[in-house]
């Protein structure tokens, strides 16, 4: 009898012994959630329980409705741009230099607590003119010259606004719609649901800027482009600019393309063993990123390899172009993916936080960013790549219309500023020539036309063809969403 009761324990244990608790549920919904999918958009679904992806067919447009972009670009602008100097023209204020801001306009919102023990909230003009540029005379800062040159062709909202005030829970509520971590990102969310374009290239790309403003700037973290809860195959993968694009790319010393494709074969079989045996969805996650690499090898290399670019590209972007890891560089290099149908791409370039000398620091960085943001958009749009790739340039939240610290009439700095600020989109069937949103007097408070940073998502999302309220992902027993579960809106009024 107990030799029965051995033998009948001894498969359960090692059941249990191969397979945890997490494994056995985290599978289970995979299969249930992939099988409700599956039967609302047919054969065209990433089987995640398997771990097997279909292809795509892009003619039927995406998984919710026919789209606008196949590809996106996001231009990050790490620290928060002040609106009130760049975009959102504010001319009364010249008349208000050093006077209070009125509690009136402030309505008890909170305030960080950089700036809410002043004595006094002075307001500080912006020092920078205002052109009038395009068709419609939109008024935007000479800091910026080669975007207003643009200014017909993108669609510039000046009334994105947030609940963060600091900026580590901001920029990871934009990116992944939560402020607190563990959340996927927008390019992940976009991987699991669209898939990839390009076999030998990753579905999501991250790009890090150096940044003229030679001072400290906000730590940028690998969760702002990770994956989250959906499988780590949808996580971005960061380019880098010095040595290999991506770690452990080129083979070590002793090991030819062919030696290291016999280790993966044998790689590739092991886990292959694992997976039956435990039937953990990352096992099959870990075998498609062995492959994604060794193609990789040949495709990485050709990608960042500029010197097949023409002249004319660097007299385009700028000569800061040829210098890798420059927002330049990576502007051509986020072109080259474009054409190459990478399907998100996204650059951050850091150093936008000025609580102080804003005089010095801000036409530095739109140094850096005006001329190729201006060039990757005309670039785009001159090879035919703009219809269908969707450009985003914007930052986390705003700065205020007051002065943190000492004012003069030279120097002054900018605390954040969550209620409004401003952003803008190019191409993928966005309305050239549109300003969208207002603000009041101070750049202080919305007053026509809100648009939530999940708004903001969900238009990306839109663009794409997605329907940012049936693309989730079941975990911890709710059906996540990049845009929450409160309402959020497509911003119709920038579509063509």
């Amino acid at each position: 009898m107990n030799n029965q009761k051995t033998q009948i324990a001894s498969p359960i244990a090692n059941h249990l012994r191969l397979e945890n608790r997490r494994q056995f549920f985290g599978r289970s919904a995979c299969g249930l959630g992939t099988a409700a999918l599956a039967s609302l958009l047919g054969p065209t679904v990433a089987d995640t329980a398997s771990g097997k992806e279909t292809s795509r067919d892009t003619s039927t447009g995406g998984l919710h409705h026919a789209p606008k972009a196949k590809r996106a670009i996001y231009l990050f602008m790490s620290g928060a741009p002040s609106q009130i100097d760049t975009f959102d023209y504010k001319p009364k204020l010249r008349d208000m230099f050093d006077e209070d801001l009125p509690q009136s306009v402030i309505m008890g919102q909170r305030l960080t607590t950089m700036t809410s023990g002043q004595d006094r909230l002075p307001i500080a003009p912006s020092k920078y003119d205002f052109r009038q540029c395009g068709d419609n005379g939109t008024r935007v800062s000479e800091l910026l010259p080669n975007i207003g040159k643009m200014v017909d062709d993108i669609a510039i909202v000046r009334s994105v606004w947030t609940e963060a005030i600091n900026h580590d829970p901001a920029i990871t509520y934009i990116q992944t719609g939560s402020q607190i971590p563990g959340r996927a990102s927008l390019g992940a969310w976009l991987s699991y649901g669209l898939g990839s374009l390009n076999a030998n290239l990753p579905t999501f790309v991250v790009l890090n800027s150096t940044w003229s403003a030679k001072r400290d700037a906000q730590a940028l973290y690998s969760r702002l482009w990770g994956s989250g809860f959906l499988p780590s195959k949808h996580q971005g993968v960061a380019l880098r600019s010095q040595g290999d694009p991506v770690l452990y790319l080129s083979n070590p010393p002793g090991v030819d393309r062919e030696l290291r494709r016999v280790m993966l074969d044998g790689v590739g079989e092991l886990n292959r063993k694992l997976y039956d045996e435990v039937g953990d969805p990352e096992t099959q996650t870990r075998i498609s990123q062995y492959e994604m690499a060794f193609r990789m090898q040949a495709s990485v290399p050709e990608l960042t390899d500029l010197s097949t670019e023409p002249e004319s590209t660097f007299d385009l972007y700028g000569p800061e172009a040829k210098t890798p890891g420059t927002f330049a560089y990576n502007c051509v290099l986020a072109r080259r993916m474009m054409e190459r149908d990478v399907r998100f791409v996204q650059i951050f370039h850091r150093g936008w936080d000025q609580h102080n000398s804003l005089p010095r620091d801000l036409p530095l960085q739109c140094g850096d960013i005006d001329r190729p943001s201006y060039a990757l958009v005309q670039d785009l749009k001159q090879r035919g790549l703009l219809e269908e790739t969707l450009v985003v340039w914007g930052g986390e939240f705003g700065r205020t219309t007051y002065c943190q610290g000492k004012l003069t009439a030279k120097t002054y700095g900018r605390d954040h500023h969550p209620r409004c600020f401003s952003t803008w989109m190019a191409g993928g069937g966005i309305r050239g020539g549109v300003v969208h949103g207002e603000t009041d007097d101070f750049s202080y408070n919305i007053t026509q036309d809100p648009v939530h940073i999940n708004d903001l998502n969900a238009t990306i999302l839109n663009q794409l063809g997605i329907d940012h309220r049936k693309l989730s992902f079941k975990y911890q027993g709710l059906d996540q969403r990049l845009t929450g579960v409160e309402p959020a809106r497509v911003v119709k009024e920038i579509l063509s």
